[in-house]
């Protein structure tokens, strides 16, 4: 529209030109050279524009002519470049592709074509290294640094070049040169973070955070978090060395991080040591309201030195109300009941955790209980097995690796803040239920019998014989084991214990052991029991180390395996 209205316009001026000059007649007269023109102003406007135009029509035909040469040239050189770009691209492609052959031969095909263009050094690097030529691909990065636009670029690949190689001072040397030159580098920034750590350089490495964080690398919350990682592992070095900076960095990484757990136990215990009980049992209990934690616990029990196994007991009591949901609370609980010979309160801490699957913890507390307040061997040895075959408790876990205790940094990866409180993945305990458990933890009723064949225990002038086979399997029987009993209770016929011998007892064996233990056919029921007994549970069970053996004749019939009824 616009451009109508301009034409128009124009039409219109020349127009009103055109009237203008024929509204105001005149003569034009030129004399030159003996020769006199003489003309209307009309006719003499009209002469002048096209002897202007002629002019130019010869002037701009010349200068064809004349730059004939250089056109063709431009030309020539601008399907040059062309070609040369299409390589480029070509190659890009191979290289994604991954065909090594094509990435060179169009990479040669560029260097030919473009040689100047910077990516035509990308290219030829990245071919390199696509095909294992490390010495091309250093000596097209090492190129790259001669030029202003692509010296960032050499570095990278320079640096990429030198860990992969395993010279990790030049890999450092080129990050540091590239955060230098420019410090938005992400990868420059991340290297730097990296060798700090790996070479337990905590400030250092606590300035790569900080500079991170200023120029938006990481968020905030990251980058909190890895302050107050690297903060923990200053204390726990400087523990020993300097007390004062060693608590000052738990307490800030404490208040960066509460649930960080190394910093909280440590700024708890040394605040304990130094009498401030209340600022320690702060930290503490904000610590467990975040994670719930055994080091957390254990601090938090012993923040008063010197105090009663009751005062410990009500303390855990406390940890077990800010989380009543933690199985930790109830753990802590519980160890602190057995110190305080609170038995009963033990057991009602490890009922529920005991009917949700024992793990090892819980299995070796049982254990313990057992011994301290009844000293049942065989209960203890019980439960030691189980523990054996029990699932597996959190611990702290980076990249497969399972630690017992808390690193700044992953051994594996070298990566800050990768170890996490969790159960381990590839865990050595099942979950198969072996017996009915809650059983032992009934303390108001004499125990039932857990194995078939069990029997009550002798007094100290007495002795448990093992019954002999039946005739026609074994011409001989071990000789009696006695077995004295402090206090009559009923315990299983063979004690139970983790298995000393390296290599796992056979099928024939394990059924001539439990043959052994039986004092009457597996088949036969009870005479006091009027109803049916449920299906049994079988399971095998190891032997402990005075269990007199397997006979040497092989059975007749394939017994092996204890049977438990619920």
């Amino acid at each position: 529209m616009v451009r109508v209205l301009t034409y128009l316009l124009v039409i219109a001026a020349l127009a009103a030109g055109a009237v203008w000059l024929a509204d105001r007649p005149g003569e034009v007269s030129i004399l030159w050279q003996g020769y006199r023109i003489e003309t209307s102003v009309a006719i003499g406007v009209i002469g002048v524009a096209l002897l202007a135009f002629l002019a130019l029509v010869f002037w701009v035909t010349i200068r064809f002519i004349l730059g004939m040469p250089s056109a063709l040239g431009f030309a020539s050189k601008a399907r040059r470049r062309n070609r040369g770009f299409e390589a480029i691209s070509r190659g890009m492609v191979a290289i994604g592709a991954g065909d090594p052959v094509a990435a060179s031969r169009y990479a040669g095909d560029a260097r030919k074509l473009v040689a100047e263009e910077p990516l035509t050094l990308l290219l030829e690097a990245q071919a390199a290294q696509l095909k294992g030529d490390r010495a091309q691909a250093e000596a097209a990065f090492k190129a790259m640094l001669d030029r202003p636009e692509t010296r960032v670029l050499g570095l990278r690949g320079l640096f990429v070049e030198a860990r992969r190689r395993g010279d990790m001072a030049a890999a450092r040397a080129f990050a540091d040169d590239a955060v230098r030159r420019s410090p938005s580098l992400a990868w420059a920034n991340d290297a730097l973070l990296d060798f700090h750590t790996a070479a337990g350089d905590w400030q250092a490495a606590r300035t790569a955070v900080e500079r991170r964080a200023a120029l938006r690398l990481a968020d905030k919350a990251e980058a909190k978090r890895q302050r107050a990682v690297l903060l923990a592992a200053e204390a726990l070095e400087a523990r020993d060395r300097e007390p004062e900076k060693a608590l000052a960095a738990a307490l800030e990484a404490s208040k960066l991080a509460p649930g960080l757990t190394p910093a909280a136990a440590l700024a708890g215990r040394m605040l304990s040591e130094r009498g401030d009980i209340k600022k320690a049992t702060r930290v503490l209990e904000a610590a467990w309201k975040e994670v719930a934690h055994p080091d957390i616990a254990a601090a938090y029990l012993d923040v008063r030195p010197g105090d009663s196994a009751r005062d410990r007991l009500a303390r855990a009591e406390t940890l077990a109300r800010l989380r009543p949901a933690d199985p930790e609370g109830l753990l802590a609980v519980a160890g602190a009941a057995i110190h305080a010979q609170d038995f009963a309160r033990a057991r009602e801490a490890l009922r529920p955790l005991v009917a949700g699957g024992a793990s090892t913890r819980v299995c070796l507390l049982m254990a313990e209980l057992e011994e301290a307040e009844h000293g049942a061997a065989g209960r203890v040895r019980e439960w030691l097995a189980r523990a054996t075959r029990a699932p597996r408790d959190a611990a702290w876990v980076a990249d497969g690796l399972v630690s017992d205790h808390w690193l700044p940094v992953s051994p594996v990866s070298g990566r800050l803040d990768a170890f996490a409180w969790t159960v381990p993945p590839m865990a050595l305990g099942g979950g198969t239920e072996l017996d009915d458990v809650l059983a032992d933890l009934d303390d108001r009723a004499p125990s039932a019998p857990l194995l078939e064949g069990s029997v009550e225990a002798p007094t100290e002038a007495q002795a448990v014989i093992l019954p002999p086979a039946a005739p026609a399997q074994a011409p001989a029987e071990p000789a009696p084991v006695p077995v004295p009993a402090p206090q009559p209770e009923t315990v299983p016929a063979v004690p139970v214990t983790e298995p000393p011998a390296p290599a796992p007892k056979t099928a024939e064996a394990r059924a001539s052991d439990g043959r052994a233990a039986e004092s009457k056919p597996a088949n036969a029921a009870p005479a006091s029991s009027a109803a049916q007994k449920p299906e049994p549970v079988v399971f095998p069970v190891p032997h402990a180390p005075d269990d007199p053996g397997p006979s040497e004749t092989p059975p007749a019939e394939p017994r092996g395996r204890f049977k438990l009824f619920g």
